[in-house]
């Protein structure tokens, strides 16, 4: 048990957190803008059309949280047939070559920095600072099946929608809650705001960090704050022995070239659990102290604010004390 700041977690998560609304509209926006513009480039450019998209990443899941630089990351993936990706000599298109005709076809003259092509994806770029990332796969079939693939370095199996799937599916099942997002979702933005919460630090991406959090979740029914603390900790602990992380539903191992990275988020961690929340679970702990601590956690100053307001309102509740009068002396 922790000192109770569920009230001004939640205030937290619906005010600094979660993206407003008209934010959410205009991504959708962004995101429909540049299915046309990729429409029209693939016709100009007498290209294949793109079978269908794909929504994924944190735009799929829900958690795409506010970012003071507007650094919105918008994952819309394009797929194409096998049989439409043809090479000049009637061969496969290579993986490359995939992702450097849908970044021809996104080429815009109204951007000022052009649209580039990318490991694993073509990323076209905003001036307000967003940007959409736009992966390119194929699809055939295959003794019955359907086989889906990544243009990456070279054409790997892959299907963001089961990601999708598999974390809708587990903020249902351990969730203690269905209202507002259900609690994993909320303790999952909540991480990676903390993660995102220093300009200095290199911390894992969004996808790793929510497999940490599918894996050491700890639900606390009417409590995220308590629920972060407890998941933060658990997943510290995790670290410990282990810092290899791996893909929810391949196995594959997710965080090879990125051990700098998970070394980082441990190291935080371990320090932020050891001083600056340790305080939260002391029997005396005020308040003033847990306010202070969880604003130094995600270095923003809601929380020392919500202190302030308090002493504020206490001052002016003081001073506008009425006294009632004594009754007038009265003879028989």
């Amino acid at each position: 048990m922790i000192y109770d700041c569920s009230k001004e977690m939640m205030e937290y998560l619906n005010q600094k957190v979660r993206l407003p609304a008209a934010e959410q509209t205009k991504l959708k926006e962004y995101r429909d803008k540049n299915l046309t513009r990729l429409e029209n480039g693939l016709k100009k450019n007498d290209d294949p059309m793109y079978s269908k998209s794909i929504n994924q990443g944190s735009y799929a899941m829900n958690t795409i949280n506010q970012h003071p630089d507007n650094d919105y990351d918008i994952d819309v993936g394009i797929v194409f047939t096998k049989d439409d990706l043809n090479g000049r000599n009637g061969g496969d298109k290579s993986a490359l070559n995939a992702r450097k005709m849908v970044c021809d076809a996104m080429q815009d003259d109204r951007f000022s920095r052009k649209s580039e092509v990318r490991k694993n994806c073509v990323r076209v770029y905003y001036n307000e600072g967003h940007h959409v990332d736009m992966p390119v796969y194929r699809t055939y079939e295959k003794d019955g099946k359907t086989i889906q693939e990544l243009a990456s370095s070279d054409w790997k199996e892959s299907n963001p929608e089961e990601i999708t799937t598999w974390f809708n599916d587990a903020v249902i099942e351990k969730s203690p809650d269905t209202n507002n997002g259900r609690q994993m979702r909320r303790v999952t933005r909540l991480q990676k705001k903390w993660s995102n919460s220093r300009a200095s630090w290199n911390m894992p991406s969004g996808f790793l960090l929510t497999v940490l959090v599918d894996e050491k979740y700890i639900d606390v029914k009417d409590r995220d704050d308590e629920s972060l603390y407890k998941t933060l900790k658990a997943i510290r602990d995790r670290l410990v022995w282990d810092k290899r992380i791996h893909h929810p539903i391949t196995g594959d191992l997710i965080s090879e070239g990125k051990e700098a990275q998970v070394q980082k988020l441990y190291d935080e961690l371990d320090y932020a659990l050891k001083n600056t929340l340790a305080v939260l679970e002391r029997a005396d702990c005020t308040r003033e102290q847990a306010l202070k601590a969880w604003s130094s956690f995600f270095k923003d100053d809601f929380f020392k604010e919500k202190i302030e307001k308090s002493a504020r309102a206490a001052a002016a509740c003081a001073s506008n004390e009425i006294i009632a009068p004594q009754k007038p002396w009265r003879s028989n």
